[in-house]
């Protein structure tokens, strides 16, 4: 009997305390800013060790209830914010309600970025440098698309090539467009096509952030990544808010440019579904700067709207969608009141852009592996007029369709060999089919572009040091033979504000060609179309570089030191050999393989801020770009070869600087230098005796004035009823209205020959209202 009660007593003892082990507990709090205590919305809390997430409500507020006695880490992260750690210990008792403080992040140091490793990582872990532009930037320089934006960053420049329809080029580490390529939300959906005036139709207010990775980046996003890679990451939902903006710019001599732009954002409660959307218009009038009654900016109209959603059935699945719609018509040469056959130059295009994606992502064992499937689809339809002298021939038509789709697989493992990594994967196919019809220069072009390709990368992570080795290989219908790019990366971290990293990647660029060559240029009044060389080989690249990354902080005081040296080495360089004339009279220049060419150099960023007062930010780029043999530029065999590229000049920079004198006051300024460089001056064919204007007698290479935009602006913010703000600002673009000085004039302008500062002085007004 004794031992039978005594069983009972041990068995209901034992349930009680299983019972009381088994109980829930409760855990609440708020996630607020340091210093303002200010709410920080939809924050993600991952508690560590286990598969749980919660996501703060609009007022920071969350609540989850765990099983789990004793030690509990948690790690809080949200945008904007430096990712933070927590430890507290879970009471069966229950516990008082957590106040957990973010600190904001001056400098993006601490930014989640993609574009090094095609995963998320904070940007002082990522293996490769990767620079990054976000709304503050878009807002102290006021600007309203990608191009506008880009030259604020070492290593970038942009430039207008054309005096006629505003052809925009982003040259990275000296070496122009076609070498950089251009990703939206890390696909590869710009076609040659698009990329022509791409950066100027994609507008600043559907764009979160824009990573630029200096450097061959063709292991990671295939062919075109040779100098570089520009990553758009588009606006995903984080809180329900509204914005609408409207500016008005009055350029030197009364030519006016209008922009407005709006964007909602909503996401649910439990942050489940969210879904953004965008809307801007732009209206420019045609601007002639030496009054010969030919521009030079283009008269441009443009709308854009997009949106960008997700769905979270389980905290460990994500489907995402994106669409995009652009209609731009621009227009530049002479007579603009008359119709382009008409006139005596145009240059006139009109695109229906429309794009979209999907993506699919799941997580499982605590985040650490994820699998993400997505395809992208763009289709362009573009009509165009490009011709001179009254030619009734020059309307052309062309249609383009681009997708991708693929599959990408990342695991963070235990073990591979001899150290914990991190290892990537994936497949990827891309489809380009365009077809391009020009009546006048009996052109009826068909090209399909099919490229098929997977890559491996790992990453290996001990305390201090990081290696990643990875590689991919594609196959390209134009091309013969497979293509590997590797890449090695090397990260060496002492210290959290102490990261230097050696990097050697590779890139290659095929040689479908058709990219600024759909702008077809008008040289001396007369169309040149270019064709390419029968064998023509892909260009390849190789790259190399060092950097040290230093930030530190002193009370209020934050700063951070890069010094970065790169080396790239260019194999089959293409150009462009002048071979006469086709039947109907057109110039037709051949791109063809020459030989090689060498860029290295030096970028230095600097970043100082004192809290939220004022920020300096500044970037130097010394470099040189040189072909390794004396090279052909000009089709006259008395002009002079080079050595130098055209259109580098050897140094080049900008700053930012923000000040907050009080809190409602926003006040910054900034600027780009141009360093001098040498920029071709074709000279015309043919022009009439007696003809108004003067030209050159033959080609020669421009030596160039160096040239420094200063720009500065000013807000003022008021805060109305409930979350709503009203802030007006105003300020000058190109201040001292610097600008070329010798540009040619009338019909048989070189309207290639184009350089400096794109925008006079210009005096801006604005409005916009925030509500959340």
């Amino acid at each position: 009997m004794i031992i039978f009660m005594m069983s009972l007593l041990y068995l209901s003892v034992g349930a009680s305390l299983a019972a009381r082990a088994a109980s829930p507990v409760r855990i609440v709090g708020q996630i607020v800013e340091k210093g303002t205590d200010n709410a920080v919305p939809y924050a993600s809390i991952a508690i560590k060790g286990t598969d749980e997430l919660i996501t703060a409500d609009e007022e920071g507020r969350f609540e989850w209830t765990t099983h789990q006695r004793g030690r509990l880490v948690v790690r809080i992260q949200a945008m904007g914010y430096v990712a933070k750690e927590q430890t507290f210990m879970v009471s069966p008792n229950g516990m008082q309600p957590l106040r957990i403080a973010l600190e904001r992040e001056q400098y993006d140091m601490e930014e989640v970025v993609v574009s090094a490793s095609r995963n998320e990582v904070k940007r002082s872990e990522a293996p490769v440098i990767v620079n990054v532009l976000n709304a503050k930037l878009f807002e102290t320089v006021n600007s309203t698309d990608l191009a506008k934006s880009l030259p604020y960053q070492s290593g970038v420049r942009v430039e207008n090539n054309c005096q006629n329809c505003g052809f925009p080029q982003v040259r990275i580490n000296g070496l122009e467009g076609p070498y950089s390529q251009i990703l939206i939300n890390s696909r590869p959906v710009v076609s040659a096509l698009s990329g022509v005036y791409g950066l100027e139709q994609i507008p600043v207010n559907m764009i979160e952030r824009v990573e630029v990775v200096r450097g061959g980046g063709s292991a990671l996003f295939g062919a075109n990544a040779v100098g570089g890679t520009i990553n758009v990451i588009t606006r995903d939902p984080v809180s329900n808010s509204f914005q609408a903006t409207s500016t008005m710019n009055c350029m030197e001599g009364g030519t006016w440019e209008q922009y407005m732009g709006a964007n909602a954002s909503l996401v649910s409660s439990d942050n489940t579904y969210g879904l953004a959307l965008y809307e801007s218009y732009r209206n420019r009038n045609a601007y002639d700067r030496n009054n010969d009654g030919f521009s030079e900016l283009g008269k441009l109209n443009m709308h854009s709207f997009g949106l960008r959603g997700y769905y979270r059935p389980v905290s460990f699945r994500r489907l995402g969608i994106e669409f995009h719609s652009t209609d731009e018509q621009r227009r530049g040469g002479n007579k603009m009141k008359l119709q382009p056959h008409e006139t005596d130059i145009t240059e006139q295009t009109h695109h229906v852009i429309n794009s979209g994606g999907m993506n699919y992502d799941f997580y499982w064992k605590e985040y650490r592996h994820k699998m993400s499937f997505y395809a992208s689809i763009q289709h362009i339809d573009r009509s165009s007029y490009y011709g001179a002298q009254q030619d009734p021939n020059a309307y052309g038509k062309t249609r383009d369709l681009t997708w991708v789709a693929g599959a990408l697989y990342t695991g963070q493992l235990e073990k591979v060999f001899f150290a914990p990594s991190t290892l990537t994967a994936g497949l990827e196919y891309q489809d380009n089919s365009l077809h391009d019809v020009m009546t006048g220069y009996q052109r009826d072009m068909h090209q399909q572009v099919k490229i098929a390709g997977g890559f491996l990368q790992n990453e290996w992570k001990w305390d201090s040091f990081s290696l990643m080795a990875g590689g991919r290989l594609d196959k390209h219908n134009l091309i013969d033979y497979p293509i590997f790019s590797p890449r090695l990366n090397l990260l060496y971290r002492p210290h959290s504000n102490l990261q230097s990293r050696i990097t050697w990647s590779t890139g290659f660029r095929a040689p479908q060609a058709y990219d600024e060559d759909l702008h077809v240029t008008a040289v001396g009044g007369e169309g040149v179309l270019i064709k390419l060389a029968d064998g023509l080989k892909p260009e390849k690249s190789n790259s190399f570089s060092g950097s040290i990354d230093l930030s530190g902080k002193m009370g209020h005081f934050r700063s951070n030191l890069l010094i970065e040296a790169f080396y790239t080495r260019l194999g089959g360089v293409f150009h462009l050999t002048d071979i006469g004339y086709d039947e109907q009279g057109n110039r037709v220049m051949q791109r063809q393989n020459g030989d090689a060419a060498e860029v290295y150099g030096i970028n230095l960023d600097g970043k100082i801020a004192h809290g939220n007062n004022y920020s300096l930010q500044v970037g130097v780029t010394y470099q040189r770009s040189r072909y390794t043999v004396p090279t052909v530029w000009s089709d006259n065999p008395q002009v002079e070869k080079i050595r130098k590229m055209p259109r580098t000049p050897d140094l080049y920079g900008y700053f930012t600087l923000n000040w907050k004198p009080a809190a409602p006051w926003d006040i910054s300024f900034s600027g780009v230098y141009t360093g001098s460089m040498n920029v071709p001056h074709i000279a015309p064919t043919d022009v009439p005796v007696g003809y108004e204007y003067q030209y050159i007698a033959q080609d020669e290479m421009v030596h160039t004035p160096d040239f420094m935009e200063l720009n500065m602006k000013a807000g003022y913010t008021f805060s109305c009823k409930g979350k709503l703000q009203l802030q007006l600002n105003g300020g000058i673009q190109n201040l001292f209205n610097v600008f070329q000085k010798d540009l040619d004039k009338g019909t048989y302008r070189d309207s290639g020959f184009f350089y400096g500062p794109v925008q006079p002085r210009t005096f801006y007004v604005g409005l916009k209202i925030l509500g959340k």
